[in-house]
């Protein structure tokens, strides 16, 4: 044991391959996928627009009226038809894709992930019907 082990004074490079960063674009499949990441972006306008909806609410009738006509000019209902489009394909693919996030068991048995993603389908509706019923309604 009285050997010493070599030392080197240089540590071994390994071979690792450049990737693009354009990666995604070489296959139909990771485009939806970085499609659907940056849908999220879609969804933060959603929010940022609602809270500024009701901070306008909340500032009284002059506030609500200049917020009406700054969400009325054409390139905010542009973005906001866009972010719609992208929050649906968010919809749609989150809902395809619970299934495998998650597994339901009933009885020990496991349920069919087209349950699942029917189910949330279902929901959605419902809600829907909810939400545009009370607008109906108000009329």
């Amino acid at each position: 044991m009285s050997q010493q082990a070599a030392y080197t004074p240089y540590h071994p490079r390994w071979h690792r391959t450049r990737v693009s960063t354009w990666w995604w674009l070489g296959r139909w499949s990771y485009f939806l996928f970085i499609l659907r990441e940056l849908t999220s972006l879609a969804v933060l306008w959603f929010v940022v627009w609602l809270i500024l909806l009701v901070r306008a609410s909340i500032g009284g009738r002059p506030a609500y009226q200049q917020f009406l006509e700054w969400a009325g000019s054409p390139i905010l209902l542009a973005l906001n038809v866009l972010c719609f489009a992208l929050v649906c394909l968010h919809v749609v693919t989150w809902f395809n894709l619970a299934p495998q996030a998650m597994v339901v068991r009933v009885a020990g048995r496991r349920v069919p992930g087209w349950c699942i993603a029917a189910s949330n389908y279902a929901a959605l509706a419902g809600v829907t019907a909810v939400v545009l019923g009370l607008l109906l309604m108000r009329e």
